[in-house]
Protein backbone atom coordinates (compact mmCIF):
# COMPACT_ATOMS: atom_id res chain seq x y z
CA UNK A 1 0.00 0.00 0.00
CA UNK A 2 2.50 2.17 1.19
CA UNK A 3 4.62 1.43 -2.42
CA UNK A 4 1.74 2.22 -4.62
CA UNK A 5 0.82 5.51 -2.25
CA UNK A 6 4.24 6.63 -3.13
CA UNK A 7 4.42 5.56 -6.59
CA UNK A 8 0.82 7.24 -7.36
CA UNK A 9 2.35 10.47 -5.86
CA UNK A 10 5.55 10.80 -7.91
CA UNK A 11 3.03 10.69 -11.21
CA UNK A 12 0.91 12.99 -9.86
CA UNK A 13 2.45 16.03 -11.75
CA UNK A 14 4.26 14.81 -15.01
CA UNK A 15 1.25 11.83 -15.94
CA UNK A 16 2.29 8.42 -17.54
CA UNK A 17 4.95 8.01 -19.91
CA UNK A 18 4.45 5.76 -22.96
CA UNK A 19 6.19 3.19 -21.33
CA UNK A 20 4.31 2.53 -18.49
CA UNK A 21 1.18 2.69 -20.33
CA UNK A 22 2.36 -1.06 -21.93
CA UNK A 23 3.94 -2.33 -18.89
CA UNK A 24 4.05 -1.99 -15.04
CA UNK A 25 6.46 0.81 -14.05
CA UNK A 26 9.57 -0.86 -12.16
CA UNK A 27 10.35 2.85 -11.16
CA UNK A 28 8.03 6.29 -10.43
CA UNK A 29 7.03 7.09 -14.22
CA UNK A 30 7.93 10.67 -15.21
CA UNK A 31 8.57 11.70 -18.87
CA UNK A 32 12.04 10.49 -19.67
CA UNK A 33 12.19 13.42 -22.71
CA UNK A 34 10.79 15.75 -24.34
CA UNK A 35 10.91 15.34 -27.68
CA UNK A 36 11.46 12.12 -29.79
CA UNK A 37 12.14 10.89 -33.41
CA UNK A 38 9.31 9.41 -35.41
CA UNK A 39 8.40 8.56 -38.97
CA UNK A 40 5.44 9.61 -40.63
CA UNK A 41 4.29 10.26 -44.27
CA UNK A 42 7.08 13.49 -44.20
CA UNK A 43 9.83 11.15 -43.67
CA UNK A 44 11.81 11.38 -40.06
CA UNK A 45 10.11 14.17 -37.86
CA UNK A 46 10.10 15.44 -34.04
CA UNK A 47 7.40 14.28 -32.31
CA UNK A 48 7.45 16.03 -29.13
CA UNK A 49 5.81 16.16 -25.44
CA UNK A 50 5.24 17.94 -22.22
CA UNK A 51 8.22 17.12 -20.05
CA UNK A 52 9.24 18.29 -16.31
CA UNK A 53 11.62 17.78 -13.63
CA UNK A 54 11.30 14.72 -10.95
CA UNK A 55 10.37 15.62 -8.15
CA UNK A 56 12.93 15.87 -5.05
CA UNK A 57 14.05 16.73 -1.72
CA UNK A 58 14.09 21.00 -1.85
CA UNK A 59 15.92 21.51 1.49
CA UNK A 60 19.17 20.74 -0.59
CA UNK A 61 18.65 23.63 -2.57
CA UNK A 62 17.54 26.37 -0.10
CA UNK A 63 18.61 29.71 1.78
CA UNK A 64 17.84 29.76 5.26
CA UNK A 65 17.48 32.96 7.14
CA UNK A 66 15.87 33.73 11.14
CA UNK A 67 14.63 36.95 11.71
CA UNK A 68 15.58 38.21 14.50
CA UNK A 69 19.25 36.81 12.92
CA UNK A 70 20.40 36.64 16.94
CA UNK A 71 17.41 34.41 17.95
CA UNK A 72 19.52 31.07 17.73
CA UNK A 73 20.60 29.90 21.54
CA UNK A 74 24.11 29.57 22.65
CA UNK A 75 25.62 33.11 22.23
CA UNK A 76 25.85 33.97 25.29
CA UNK A 77 25.74 29.87 26.41
CA UNK A 78 22.45 29.01 28.11
CA UNK A 79 20.93 26.30 30.25
CA UNK A 80 17.60 25.12 29.76
CA UNK A 81 15.00 23.14 31.58
CA UNK A 82 12.99 20.44 30.22
CA UNK A 83 8.90 21.11 29.27
CA UNK A 84 7.59 18.23 30.85
CA UNK A 85 10.18 18.71 34.38
CA UNK A 86 10.82 22.36 35.37
CA UNK A 87 13.26 21.31 37.82
CA UNK A 88 15.72 19.41 35.36
CA UNK A 89 17.65 21.80 33.73
CA UNK A 90 20.82 20.00 32.35
CA UNK A 91 20.52 21.14 28.65
CA UNK A 92 22.89 23.82 27.09
CA UNK A 93 23.64 25.46 24.24
CA UNK A 94 26.53 27.30 23.59
CA UNK A 95 27.63 28.27 20.27
CA UNK A 96 31.37 28.31 20.71
CA UNK A 97 31.29 24.58 21.51
CA UNK A 98 30.15 22.20 18.58
CA UNK A 99 28.52 19.43 20.73
CA UNK A 100 26.25 22.27 22.45
CA UNK A 101 25.38 24.29 19.29
CA UNK A 102 22.37 24.48 17.32
CA UNK A 103 22.82 26.64 14.30
CA UNK A 104 19.97 26.37 11.56
CA UNK A 105 21.86 23.82 9.38
CA UNK A 106 20.60 21.28 11.66
CA UNK A 107 17.00 21.69 10.37
CA UNK A 108 17.84 19.89 7.23
CA UNK A 109 20.99 17.51 8.59
CA UNK A 110 20.49 13.56 8.29
CA UNK A 111 18.07 12.32 10.38
CA UNK A 112 18.59 9.13 12.30
CA UNK A 113 21.93 10.21 14.38
CA UNK A 114 21.99 9.30 18.16
CA UNK A 115 21.62 11.89 20.01
CA UNK A 116 19.15 13.85 17.47
CA UNK A 117 20.47 17.37 15.91
CA UNK A 118 18.17 20.31 16.32
CA UNK A 119 17.75 23.96 16.28
CA UNK A 120 17.50 25.69 18.69
CA UNK A 121 16.19 29.49 19.87
CA UNK A 122 16.50 31.31 23.14
CA UNK A 123 14.39 30.78 25.83
CA UNK A 124 11.63 33.05 26.50
CA UNK A 125 13.52 35.08 29.18
CA UNK A 126 11.27 38.17 27.88
CA UNK A 127 8.03 37.36 29.18
CA UNK A 128 5.33 38.60 28.81
CA UNK A 129 6.84 40.07 25.42
CA UNK A 130 5.85 37.22 22.53
CA UNK A 131 8.74 35.07 21.55
CA UNK A 132 8.29 35.44 17.64
CA UNK A 133 10.60 33.72 15.44
CA UNK A 134 10.88 34.42 11.54
CA UNK A 135 12.44 31.30 9.60
CA UNK A 136 12.49 31.92 5.98
CA UNK A 137 13.32 29.46 3.44
CA UNK A 138 14.31 30.90 -0.18
CA UNK A 139 14.94 28.98 -3.29
CA UNK A 140 15.69 31.72 -5.80
CA UNK A 141 13.67 29.41 -8.27
CA UNK A 142 9.47 29.21 -8.63
CA UNK A 143 8.74 25.89 -7.39
CA UNK A 144 6.29 23.22 -7.67
CA UNK A 145 5.24 21.50 -3.77
CA UNK A 146 4.48 17.54 -5.02
CA UNK A 147 4.07 15.88 -0.95
CA UNK A 148 3.45 17.28 2.59
CA UNK A 149 5.56 19.81 4.35
CA UNK A 150 6.63 18.75 7.46
CA UNK A 151 8.35 20.43 10.06
CA UNK A 152 9.32 18.10 13.18
CA UNK A 153 9.93 20.03 16.44
CA UNK A 154 11.65 18.62 19.23
CA UNK A 155 10.22 20.87 22.29
CA UNK A 156 6.55 21.04 22.22
CA UNK A 157 4.53 21.56 18.65
CA UNK A 158 3.66 25.55 18.79
CA UNK A 159 1.01 26.87 20.58
CA UNK A 160 0.56 29.54 17.87
CA UNK A 161 2.27 29.32 14.26
CA UNK A 162 1.56 30.13 10.60
CA UNK A 163 3.38 29.27 7.76
CA UNK A 164 3.46 31.69 4.55
CA UNK A 165 4.38 31.42 1.23
CA UNK A 166 5.69 33.77 -1.41
CA UNK A 167 5.48 33.72 -5.39
CA UNK A 168 7.76 36.46 -6.06
CA UNK A 169 10.74 35.91 -3.98
CA UNK A 170 9.83 37.11 -0.94
CA UNK A 171 8.74 40.23 -2.07
CA UNK A 172 5.15 40.00 -0.67
CA UNK A 173 3.30 37.12 1.50
CA UNK A 174 0.17 34.70 1.09
CA UNK A 175 -0.61 32.29 4.57
CA UNK A 176 -0.95 28.99 3.78
CA UNK A 177 -2.55 28.14 6.41
CA UNK A 178 -2.28 29.13 10.51
CA UNK A 179 -2.04 26.79 13.66
CA UNK A 180 -3.48 27.11 17.05
CA UNK A 181 -4.38 25.67 20.46
CA UNK A 182 -7.58 28.00 19.99
CA UNK A 183 -7.84 29.16 16.31
CA UNK A 184 -10.81 31.66 16.93
CA UNK A 185 -8.78 33.15 20.22
CA UNK A 186 -5.41 33.44 18.11
CA UNK A 187 -6.65 34.28 14.62
CA UNK A 188 -10.34 35.15 14.97
CA UNK A 189 -10.66 31.94 12.64
CA UNK A 190 -13.15 28.80 13.43
CA UNK A 191 -11.16 25.47 13.48
CA UNK A 192 -10.80 23.57 10.61
CA UNK A 193 -8.86 20.40 9.14
CA UNK A 194 -8.04 19.65 6.05
CA UNK A 195 -10.84 17.27 6.33
CA UNK A 196 -13.68 19.37 5.84
CA UNK A 197 -12.16 21.13 2.37
CA UNK A 198 -13.99 20.06 -0.75
CA UNK A 199 -13.12 20.96 -4.53
CA UNK A 200 -15.11 24.62 -3.98
CA UNK A 201 -13.10 25.22 -1.15
CA UNK A 202 -9.52 23.57 -2.01
CA UNK A 203 -7.77 27.04 -1.86
CA UNK A 204 -9.62 28.16 1.49
CA UNK A 205 -6.80 29.60 3.79
CA UNK A 206 -8.28 27.68 7.27
CA UNK A 207 -7.24 27.12 11.10
CA UNK A 208 -6.04 24.02 12.40
CA UNK A 209 -6.01 22.73 15.93
CA UNK A 210 -4.66 19.06 14.93
CA UNK A 211 -1.02 19.83 15.63
CA UNK A 212 -1.27 22.21 18.76
CA UNK A 213 -3.48 21.25 20.85
CA UNK A 214 -2.99 19.21 23.84
CA UNK A 215 -0.01 18.05 25.32
CA UNK A 216 1.02 15.58 23.74
CA UNK A 217 4.95 16.78 22.23
CA UNK A 218 6.73 13.48 23.71
CA UNK A 219 4.72 11.26 21.49
CA UNK A 220 3.53 13.08 18.03
CA UNK A 221 6.17 16.36 16.82
CA UNK A 222 5.31 17.00 13.58
CA UNK A 223 3.29 19.89 12.14
CA UNK A 224 2.28 19.37 8.71
CA UNK A 225 1.02 21.14 5.50
CA UNK A 226 -1.40 18.58 4.11
CA UNK A 227 -0.67 18.77 0.22
CA UNK A 228 -1.37 15.04 -0.81
CA UNK A 229 -4.88 15.45 1.16
CA UNK A 230 -5.55 18.40 -1.07
CA UNK A 231 -4.59 16.41 -4.48
CA UNK A 232 -6.92 13.32 -3.47
CA UNK A 233 -10.06 15.87 -3.56
CA UNK A 234 -9.53 15.69 -7.26
CA UNK A 235 -7.39 12.14 -7.86
CA UNK A 236 -9.21 10.45 -5.26
CA UNK A 237 -8.13 8.97 -2.24
CA UNK A 238 -5.43 6.84 -3.41
CA UNK A 239 -4.67 9.13 -6.20
CA UNK A 240 -5.91 6.90 -9.40
CA UNK A 241 -7.91 9.65 -11.18
CA UNK A 242 -5.30 11.86 -12.57
CA UNK A 243 -7.07 12.88 -15.32
CA UNK A 244 -9.28 14.90 -13.26
CA UNK A 245 -6.56 16.35 -12.02
CA UNK A 246 -4.49 17.07 -14.99
CA UNK A 247 -7.84 18.96 -16.36
CA UNK A 248 -7.89 20.97 -13.20
CA UNK A 249 -4.24 21.73 -12.67
CA UNK A 250 -4.28 22.59 -16.67
CA UNK A 251 -7.77 24.79 -16.94
CA UNK A 252 -7.24 26.78 -13.30
CA UNK A 253 -4.74 28.38 -13.01
CA UNK A 254 -5.12 29.46 -9.70
CA UNK A 255 -5.04 25.54 -8.41
CA UNK A 256 -1.57 25.27 -10.38
CA UNK A 257 -0.39 28.71 -8.76
CA UNK A 258 -1.60 27.30 -4.85
CA UNK A 259 1.04 24.54 -4.95
CA UNK A 260 3.37 26.63 -6.36
CA UNK A 261 6.00 29.14 -4.11
CA UNK A 262 9.34 30.61 -4.98
CA UNK A 263 9.96 31.33 -0.53
CA UNK A 264 8.52 29.54 2.48
CA UNK A 265 8.33 31.45 6.01
CA UNK A 266 7.24 30.01 9.10
CA UNK A 267 6.39 32.16 11.77
CA UNK A 268 6.61 30.89 15.72
CA UNK A 269 4.41 32.62 17.57
CA UNK A 270 3.84 30.96 20.83
CA UNK A 271 6.19 28.17 22.35
CA UNK A 272 4.52 25.30 23.63
CA UNK A 273 4.03 25.39 27.22
CA UNK A 274 2.05 22.50 28.44
CA UNK A 275 -0.59 24.44 30.29
CA UNK A 276 -2.67 26.96 30.44
CA UNK A 277 -0.74 29.18 31.95
CA UNK A 278 3.04 29.99 31.76
CA UNK A 279 5.17 29.54 34.98
CA UNK A 280 7.02 32.59 35.12
CA UNK A 281 9.54 31.38 37.41
CA UNK A 282 10.98 28.75 34.75
CA UNK A 283 11.21 30.80 31.69
CA UNK A 284 14.34 28.26 30.41
CA UNK A 285 11.53 25.63 29.78
CA UNK A 286 10.14 27.92 26.55
CA UNK A 287 11.91 27.53 23.34
CA UNK A 288 11.20 26.62 19.92
CA UNK A 289 13.72 23.59 18.65
CA UNK A 290 13.49 21.67 15.47
CA UNK A 291 15.14 18.97 14.48
CA UNK A 292 13.61 18.46 10.45
CA UNK A 293 11.85 19.98 7.81
CA UNK A 294 11.08 18.57 4.57
CA UNK A 295 9.78 20.13 0.97
CA UNK A 296 9.51 18.34 -1.56
CA UNK A 297 8.75 19.64 -4.99
CA UNK A 298 10.18 20.35 -8.56
CA UNK A 299 11.54 23.36 -10.63
CA UNK A 300 8.66 24.65 -12.46
CA UNK A 301 9.53 24.30 -15.92
CA UNK A 302 6.30 25.39 -17.45
CA UNK A 303 6.23 21.20 -19.37
CA UNK A 304 9.19 22.50 -21.24
CA UNK A 305 12.22 20.75 -19.47
CA UNK A 306 13.00 17.38 -17.83
CA UNK A 307 15.90 18.32 -15.93
CA UNK A 308 16.53 21.36 -13.51
CA UNK A 309 20.41 21.82 -12.78
CA UNK A 310 22.24 23.69 -9.62
CA UNK A 311 25.08 25.19 -10.53
CA UNK A 312 26.26 28.25 -8.62
CA UNK A 313 24.35 28.12 -5.52
CA UNK A 314 21.04 27.91 -8.38
CA UNK A 315 18.47 26.36 -9.61
CA UNK A 316 17.85 26.56 -13.68
CA UNK A 317 15.49 24.65 -15.62
CA UNK A 318 17.44 23.25 -18.79
CA UNK A 319 14.70 24.69 -21.13
CA UNK A 320 13.65 22.38 -24.31
CA UNK A 321 10.93 22.97 -27.43
CA UNK A 322 12.86 26.37 -28.33
CA UNK A 323 11.94 28.28 -24.86
CA UNK A 324 14.13 29.95 -22.43
CA UNK A 325 14.55 31.76 -18.98
CA UNK A 326 14.64 30.35 -15.62
CA UNK A 327 11.23 28.57 -15.70
CA UNK A 328 11.62 28.56 -19.47
CA UNK A 329 9.23 30.95 -19.65
CA UNK A 330 9.31 32.97 -22.87
CA UNK A 331 10.43 31.80 -26.65
CA UNK A 332 14.12 31.94 -27.59
CA UNK A 333 15.03 34.68 -30.11
CA UNK A 334 14.02 33.71 -33.83
CA UNK A 335 11.58 31.18 -32.32
CA UNK A 336 8.55 33.88 -31.66
CA UNK A 337 6.34 32.72 -34.46
CA UNK A 338 3.84 32.34 -31.94
CA UNK A 339 2.51 33.33 -28.74
CA UNK A 340 4.48 31.31 -25.86
CA UNK A 341 2.49 29.10 -23.71
CA UNK A 342 3.45 26.57 -20.99
CA UNK A 343 3.26 22.87 -21.82
CA UNK A 344 -0.09 20.87 -21.22
CA UNK A 345 -0.70 17.60 -19.11
CA UNK A 346 -3.45 16.31 -21.35
CA UNK A 347 -3.91 14.24 -23.24
CA UNK A 348 -2.13 11.55 -21.58
CA UNK A 349 -0.05 10.14 -21.85
CA UNK A 350 2.32 12.19 -23.58
CA UNK A 351 0.68 15.94 -23.07
CA UNK A 352 0.35 18.51 -25.22
CA UNK A 353 4.26 20.34 -25.86
CA UNK A 354 3.38 23.82 -27.16
CA UNK A 355 7.10 24.26 -28.49
CA UNK A 356 8.28 27.74 -29.95
CA UNK A 357 7.76 27.82 -33.40
CA UNK A 358 10.78 29.54 -35.67
CA UNK A 359 9.78 33.19 -37.46
CA UNK A 360 10.30 32.02 -40.59
CA UNK A 361 7.79 28.82 -40.56
CA UNK A 362 5.15 32.41 -40.68
CA UNK A 363 4.47 35.52 -40.72
CA UNK A 364 6.85 37.27 -38.29
CA UNK A 365 5.61 38.28 -35.15
CA UNK A 366 7.92 41.00 -33.50
CA UNK A 367 8.65 39.71 -29.79
CA UNK A 368 6.97 42.49 -27.90
CA UNK A 369 3.66 42.01 -29.51
CA UNK A 370 3.82 38.42 -29.31
CA UNK A 371 1.67 37.65 -26.28
CA UNK A 372 -1.34 36.03 -25.41
CA UNK A 373 -3.74 38.33 -26.82
CA UNK A 374 -1.86 38.07 -30.39
CA UNK A 375 -3.73 35.74 -32.76
CA UNK A 376 -1.38 32.37 -32.86
CA UNK A 377 -0.17 31.06 -36.32
CA UNK A 378 -0.31 27.33 -36.83
CA UNK A 379 0.75 25.88 -40.44
CA UNK A 380 -1.25 23.92 -42.91
CA UNK A 381 -1.51 22.28 -46.07
CA UNK A 382 -0.48 24.86 -48.72
CA UNK A 383 -1.73 22.86 -51.83
CA UNK A 384 -5.62 22.43 -51.56
CA UNK A 385 -7.87 25.61 -49.36
CA UNK A 386 -7.28 25.35 -45.40
CA UNK A 387 -10.75 25.48 -43.99
CA UNK A 388 -10.07 27.42 -41.45
CA UNK A 389 -13.01 27.44 -38.43
CA UNK A 390 -14.42 30.74 -39.15
CA UNK A 391 -15.55 31.03 -35.80
CA UNK A 392 -12.21 30.44 -34.30
CA UNK A 393 -10.00 32.17 -36.76
CA UNK A 394 -9.22 35.43 -38.62
CA UNK A 395 -10.32 33.96 -41.87
CA UNK A 396 -11.70 30.65 -43.18
CA UNK A 397 -8.88 30.83 -45.61
CA UNK A 398 -5.48 30.42 -45.08
CA UNK A 399 -3.40 33.53 -45.69
CA UNK A 400 -0.82 34.32 -48.50
CA UNK A 401 1.96 32.26 -46.56
CA UNK A 402 -0.62 28.89 -46.04
CA UNK A 403 -1.36 29.52 -42.14
CA UNK A 404 -4.81 29.67 -40.92
CA UNK A 405 -4.82 32.57 -38.53
CA UNK A 406 -6.42 31.52 -35.01
CA UNK A 407 -8.55 34.36 -32.64
CA UNK A 408 -7.54 34.57 -29.25
CA UNK A 409 -7.43 31.47 -27.12
CA UNK A 410 -7.86 29.04 -30.17
CA UNK A 411 -5.70 27.15 -31.40
CA UNK A 412 -4.98 24.18 -33.54
CA UNK A 413 -4.15 23.79 -37.20
CA UNK A 414 -7.58 24.68 -37.89
CA UNK A 415 -8.33 26.61 -35.25
CA UNK A 416 -10.69 24.15 -34.22
CA UNK A 417 -9.17 23.94 -30.47
CA UNK A 418 -8.99 25.50 -27.08
CA UNK A 419 -5.96 27.10 -25.38
CA UNK A 420 -6.28 26.09 -21.57
CA UNK A 421 -8.69 28.57 -19.90
CA UNK A 422 -10.58 29.21 -22.53
CA UNK A 423 -13.72 26.88 -23.57
CA UNK A 424 -15.59 26.51 -26.85
CA UNK A 425 -18.27 28.51 -27.80
CA UNK A 426 -18.76 29.52 -31.34
CA UNK A 427 -15.01 30.04 -30.95
CA UNK A 428 -13.38 29.99 -27.54
CA UNK A 429 -14.48 32.27 -24.56
CA UNK A 430 -12.27 32.63 -21.48
CA UNK A 431 -13.58 30.24 -18.81
CA UNK A 432 -14.27 33.38 -15.94
CA UNK A 433 -15.73 30.96 -13.54
CA UNK A 434 -17.40 27.03 -13.55
CA UNK A 435 -19.18 25.50 -10.43
CA UNK A 436 -16.04 22.91 -9.78
CA UNK A 437 -12.90 25.62 -8.63
CA UNK A 438 -12.66 28.89 -10.70
CA UNK A 439 -16.17 29.36 -8.23
CA UNK A 440 -18.58 32.33 -8.06
CA UNK A 441 -18.13 33.98 -4.75
CA UNK A 442 -20.14 34.92 -1.87
CA UNK A 443 -23.11 32.87 -3.07
CA UNK A 444 -23.11 34.02 -6.77
CA UNK A 445 -24.11 31.53 -9.60
CA UNK A 446 -21.77 30.53 -12.71
CA UNK A 447 -23.77 31.18 -15.61
CA UNK A 448 -22.35 29.31 -18.96
CA UNK A 449 -19.04 29.85 -17.78
CA UNK A 450 -18.64 33.24 -18.60
CA UNK A 451 -19.80 35.03 -15.79
CA UNK A 452 -21.09 35.18 -12.41
CA UNK A 453 -24.41 35.99 -11.08
CA UNK A 454 -24.19 37.63 -8.00
CA UNK A 455 -26.62 38.40 -4.95
CA UNK A 456 -27.85 41.83 -3.97
CA UNK A 457 -25.14 42.45 -1.88
CA UNK A 458 -22.10 41.80 -3.86
CA UNK A 459 -20.57 42.91 -7.46
CA UNK A 460 -17.92 42.29 -9.27
CA UNK A 461 -16.42 39.88 -11.42
CA UNK A 462 -16.95 36.88 -8.87
CA UNK A 463 -19.15 38.57 -7.00
CA UNK A 464 -16.17 39.37 -4.67
CA UNK A 465 -17.03 42.80 -3.66
CA UNK A 466 -19.34 44.07 -1.51
CA UNK A 467 -21.49 46.83 -3.09
CA UNK A 468 -21.83 48.77 0.18
CA UNK A 469 -17.79 50.71 0.97
CA UNK A 470 -19.12 51.88 4.57
CA UNK A 471 -16.82 49.22 6.23
CA UNK A 472 -16.30 45.45 6.38
CA UNK A 473 -18.53 44.52 9.20
CA UNK A 474 -21.41 47.43 8.49
CA UNK A 475 -21.63 46.17 5.06
CA UNK A 476 -22.51 42.85 5.55
CA UNK A 477 -24.88 42.81 8.21
CA UNK A 478 -26.57 46.02 6.55
CA UNK A 479 -27.12 44.32 3.25
CA UNK A 480 -27.25 40.90 3.65
CA UNK A 481 -29.08 40.54 6.70
CA UNK A 482 -26.10 38.58 8.21
CA UNK A 483 -24.60 39.41 11.42
CA UNK A 484 -21.50 41.86 11.00
CA UNK A 485 -17.96 39.79 10.42
CA UNK A 486 -15.67 40.11 13.63
CA UNK A 487 -13.00 42.70 13.73
CA UNK A 488 -10.02 41.28 11.61
CA UNK A 489 -7.37 40.70 13.58
CA UNK A 490 -3.46 41.23 12.92
CA UNK A 491 -3.35 38.52 10.21
CA UNK A 492 -6.60 40.07 7.93
CA UNK A 493 -4.66 42.05 5.89
CA UNK A 494 -2.53 39.00 4.93
CA UNK A 495 -6.13 37.20 4.44
CA UNK A 496 -7.19 39.56 2.27
CA UNK A 497 -3.82 39.45 0.13
CA UNK A 498 -4.52 36.14 -0.55
CA UNK A 499 -7.91 36.41 -1.42
CA UNK A 500 -6.87 39.13 -3.91
CA UNK A 501 -3.73 36.96 -5.46
CA UNK A 502 -6.48 33.87 -5.89
CA UNK A 503 -9.14 36.11 -8.48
Amino acid sequence: MHLYLALTLQVLWTGVCQAAMQHYPATWGHYDVCKSQVYSDEGLTWDYMACQPEAADMTKYLKVMLDPPNITCGNPPETYCALENPYMCNNECDASTEELAHPPELMFDIEGRNPTTFWQSTSWKRYPKALLVNITLSWNKTIELTDDIVLTFESGRPEQMVLEKSLDYGRTWQPYQFYATDCLDAFTMEPKTVQDLTQHTLLDIICTEDYSRGYVWKYDKTVRFEIKDRFALFAGPRLHNMASLYGQLDTTKNLRDFFTITDLRIRLLRPATGATMVDENNLSRYFYAISDIKVQGRCKCNLHANSCVFDKEKLSCECEHNTTGPDCGRCKRNYQGRAWSAGSYLPIPKGTANICIPNNIGPVIAPQVALSTAPSVHVANRKRECNCNPFGSVSDRCNGTGYCICKEGTTGPKCRECLPGYMWDDGCKSRVCDNELMRCQNGGVCISNVRCNCPSAYTGLLCEKPRCESGLGGCRGADSGQPPLRPPSSFGPLLLLLGSALL
